[in-house]
C-alpha cells in the first residue's frame, strides 16, 4: 500500500496567508512566536449510558464518522450515587485530533457544518479560557454531513475544544479569526 502525503487546505493557507498577516497584526519577529493549533479534542458525553450502556455504540459510531478517526470510550473517575455512576462505567467519548485531521475537521466545522445550525448568528467570543484556548458547544450532531438522518436515533450534542499555541485570548482570537471562525458581532 502506497503512502501518500494528505496537505489540508487549511493547512496551506495558513503557511501561506494567516502565519504572515499574524506575524505582522501582533509584531512577531520570530516565526514560531507566531499562535498555531495545537489540538481539537471533540467529546461527546451520554448521561443515559449509565442505565443502558448499549446507547454508547451509536455514539461512538457518529463520533467516528465526523472525526474521521476511532474515538476513545471515557470512563467515570468517581462513584456519584446521586447520579447512579460508578467508577469505571462508560459515560461518553472523545477523539483528539492533531496533524492533517485537525485541519481538515477545523475546515468542515466552520466552512459546512456551522452554517447548518438553525438560526445561526455566529459563535460567542466569551468561550475562551483565559489561556488562548477556546470551547464550542454544539447541540446535535446532524449539523455534519456525514452523519444520516435515518440512523440517528437520539440528537446529542458535543464539545469542540480548539487548542492553541496562543499565550492569551486575544491571540487566539486573531488567529480563529484569521481561519474564518464566525464571530458574534
Amino acid at each position: 500500500m502506497a503512502t501518500t502525503k494528505v496537505t489540508a487546505r487549511l493547512k496551506d493557507k495558513f503557511d501561506k496567508e494567516i502565519a504572515p498577516a499574524l506575524a505582522k497584526e501582533l509584531g512577531a519577529t520570530n516565526p514560531m512566536a507566531v499562535p498555531r493549533l495545537h489540538k481539537i479534542v471533540v467529546n461527546m458525553g451520554v448521561g443515559e449510558a449509565t442505565q443502558n450502556t448499549k446507547m454508547l455504540d451509536p455514539l461512538v459510531r457518529d463520533l467516528g464518522e465526523i472525526c474521521g478517526q476511532k474515538p476513545v470510550v471515557t470512563k467515570a473517575k468517581k462513584s456519584i450515587a446521586a447520579f447512579k455512576v460508578r467508577e469505571g462505567m462508560a459515560i461518553g467519548a472523545m477523539v483528539t485530533l492533531r496533524g492533517p485531521r485537525m485541519y481538515e475537521f477545523l475546515d468542515r466545522l466552520i466552512n459546512v457544518a456551522l452554517p447548518r445550525v438553525r438560526d445561526f448568528r455566529g459563535v460567542s467570543t466569551k468561550s475562551f479560557d483565559g489561556r488562548g484556548n477556546y470551547t464550542l458547544g454544539l447541540r446535535d450532531q446532524l449539523i455534519f454531513p456525514e452523519i444520516d438522518y435515518a440512523k440517528v436515533d437520539k440528537l446529542k450534542g458535543m464539545n469542540v475544544t480548539i487548542v492553541t499555541t496562543a499565550r492569551d485570548d486575544n491571540q487566539a482570537r486573531a488567529l480563529l479569526k484569521h481561519f474564518g471562525m464566525p464571530f458574534r458581532q
